[in-house]
């Protein structure tokens, strides 16, 4: 039953956020810290309402002084609340251009300046992918990515697409990996607290003087350091979980 009333909020909470945001989008169309500013509207009040404690480590990521490409594990449609809040400013978002069609959020989106692809037509996809370069070498503005494409559901993560690395690789742009533990399986919105999950981004990994033939090593690696960090996050949780439960 609680679970359902929280849903209910959720809907009730997102509808209102996403029509403040695409009046945000309207007012100053396309400006880079849209995105990071609707982010946080979407999560911080949604990670309250769903009694979710998100704990960060984003050194790295804050830290970061020149645009680069952000990749994380993609989880579930929680992910906007959960990651949310960890969007930097001057950062946009990679999607499916089907996105811009969902009523309200889609047109959010849209004016919130990200990019927007059509994996359907490879010519506009390659199109988007020079935009997307233009975008962190001349607007210094860095671009979130999900490699996978799309959800894992919790499990392992699942081979990376090209389309990050080619980018990052043609703007000679670093790439900083963002972590979230494995939360899908042990979130509970039955329960008061529903669960705890955590943040961490890894130091960059320079892609400067990097070529297309370096690419599938470049996507190994990251791959290899994000499924190491993310086993290390929940092995970290279990650990605190079984020393906070009574002898």
């Amino acid at each position: 039953m609680l679970s359902v009333l929280r849903l209910l909020l959720l809907s009730v909470y997102s509808v209102i956020a996403s029509c403040l945001g695409a009046l945000l989008g309207v007012l100053r169309p396309f400006n880079p810290n849209n995105t990071s500013l609707c982010a946080r509207l979407f999560a911080t009040p949604s990670q309250w309402l769903l009694r979710i404690k998100v704990e960060t480590e984003l050194e790295h990521l804050n830290s970061q002084t020149q645009a680069c490409v952000i990749i994380a594990n993609h989880q579930s449609n929680y992910d906007l609340f959960v990651l949310g809040g960890t969007v930097p400013s001057r950062t946009v978002s990679l999607g499916k251009k089907s996105l811009k069609w969902i009523p309200v959020f889609g047109q959010l989106y849209w004016l919130a300046g990200n990019v927007l692809i059509d994996r359907s037509n490879a010519c506009k996809a390659r199109q988007t992918m020079l935009t997307t370069t233009e975008t962190l070498q001349k607007r210094q503005t860095s671009i979130w990515v999900f490699p996978e494409g799309t959800r894992n559901g919790g499990q392992e993560l699942l081979p990376f697409k090209k389309g990050a690395f080619q980018m990052a690789i043609a703007a000679g742009a670093p790439i900083v990996p963002v972590c979230v533990s494995r939360y899908t399986q042990t979130l509970d919105l039955n329960r008061w607290d529903s669960g705890q999950i955590r943040v961490r981004a890894l130091p960059a990994i320079p892609t400067a003087h990097l070529s297309l033939e370096d690419m599938p090593a470049l996507i190994e690696q990251c791959h290899a350091r994000m499924q190491a960090c993310i086993d290390e996050l929940d092995e970290e949780l279990e650990q605190r979980l079984a020393a906070a439960q009574p002898l």
